[in-house]
């Protein structure tokens, strides 16, 4: 007699519950999904035809939230293992407890008519969005590794006070709990180079924003998310998440800033995928839009860009593209342009311009330009200026006998610098 196969522990649950077929519980599942208050789940057929395959994929949070009220029972229970393992410490594991926790919680939040057992006071959510306004300014200047585990912390706080809220109140504490995770995504992503944990922790992001019907905080978590695909060279997915983006922008008082900011991300994502023509025409188009300017302010929240990051952008852009002359004029000029605290993204311009110098073949005025970025990640740790260094001394291979490179090689692998790649 064969031996069963595939996620047994799920088809005897969806049997046990009375779906005969795979089609039946995906159509189960997206019912419930509208009962319970999941907007735009529909789970199909091959969905669940994966879930029941010998290594099931884990859910996402809505997912699990149908599985677990249809079938009654926990995901681990129907066969699944959380991607963070079951045994054993993992370094990430208190992080992904704490997700999944919020997730748990905030999935419960978003029921319709669920009961406020214990109300908070109206100044809660005032208070939680302190804190989240305080973590959003100590991230340009907190090492990541130390920022990050407060943030996740913080999130998950805000998932079990949620609940617990009502009206004005709840919504002020939704939109703080979507910028909370959008802190926390962004950090994982650019700091400490955690993509599937950045993708997974934006997706809350937009869970809570819906939650407080935010429509540009929205936008601003799916272009956030478009980066994902972007770093993955996968332009379909890129294409899609920015048509996202923009379409909930349009359903908000978008301002040019924000709007030129869109532009950008999928400028920086075209130029990943090898279209530096398009992302170029992008980035044209994004200083047309911030010079026509409109009456809109930008979020408060919303301090990741500026012109002078636009023009950092368009110097990359221009780097990648071959056009060494217009990337050192453009990037020189971002570098002018930028104010004492964007000290993260000097260390990005610098490693650009040392890239630009090193292609135009004077290693010396390169080493020089990564030795820069090199003072300022002492001082303001980014793992994506780190990155432009590394592929600067990449590019400095031919001429590794020089003084000038050797010396580089002794700050890029000096204790303190070797430590402090290895540990933030």
């Amino acid at each position: 007699m064969p031996r069963p196969t595939g996620n047994i522990r799920l088809k005897a649950a969806r049997v046990a519950a009375g779906f005969t077929s795979q089609q039946d519980l995906a159509d189960a599942l997206t019912e419930s999904a509208e009962h319970l208050g999941i907007r735009g789940l529909s789970i199909g057929v091959r969905q669940v035809r994966r879930w029941e395959s010998e290594s099931p994929p884990w859910p996402q949070p809505d997912c699990q939230r149908v599985l677990v009220h249809i079938l009654g029972q926990s995901m681990e229970s129907l066969g699944f293992t959380p991607p963070w393992g079951s045994s054993g410490p993992q370094p990430d594991r208190a992080r992904r407890a704490l997700v999944a926790g919020g997730a748990a919680a905030l999935g419960l939040a978003v029921v319709p008519g669920r009961a406020v057992a214990s109300p908070q006071p109206a100044t809660a959510g005032t208070d939680f969005e302190a804190v989240t306004r305080s973590h959003r300014r100590l991230y340009w200047s907190v090492a990541p590794s130390k920022l990050h585990p407060a943030v996740v912390a913080h999130a998950a706080l805000g998932c079990a006070l949620l609940p617990e809220t009502t009206d004005s109140t709840r919504r002020t504490m939704a939109a703080a709990l979507a910028e909370t995770y959008l802190l926390a995504g962004r950090i994982e992503f650019f700091d400490l180079r955690e993509p599937s944990a950045a993708n997974e922790t934006l997706l809350l992001a937009l869970q809570a924003a819906g939650e407080a019907d935010d429509q540009l905080l929205g936008s601003a978590i799916i272009a956030h998310m478009a980066f994902v695909p972007g770093w993955a060279a996968d332009r379909e997915a890129v294409l899609e998440r920015m048509t996202a983006a923009r379409t909930y922008a349009r359903r908000a008082s978008a301002s040019a800033e924000f709007l030129a900011w869109l532009d950008a991300v999928e400028a920086e994502c075209e130029t990943r995928c090898g279209d530096t023509r398009t992302a170029l025409h992008l980035i044209g188009h994004a200083e047309d839009v911030l010079k026509a300017g409109n009456d809109h302010p930008s979020p408060e929240w919303m301090d990741w860009f500026s012109p002078a990051r636009l023009a950092a952008f368009k110097g990359n852009t221009q780097l990648i593209a071959g056009h060494l002359p217009q990337a050192r004029d453009t990037l020189l000029g971002a570098l002018e342009g930028l104010s004492p605290a964007e000290d993260k993204q000097r260390t990005v311009i610098y490693g650009d311009l040392a890239a630009v110098e090193a292609a135009a073949g004077d290693p010396e005025r390169a080493c020089d330009y990564a030795c820069k970025a090199l003072d300022q990640l002492t001082v303001t740790w980014y793992a994506t200026g780190m990155d432009r260094v590394r592929e600067v001394r990449r590019m400095l291979a031919p001429h590794q006998h020089q003084r000038c490179v050797r010396e580089l090689d002794d700050r890029l692998y000096d204790w303190q610098t070797t430590v402090s790649a290895l540990t933030r």
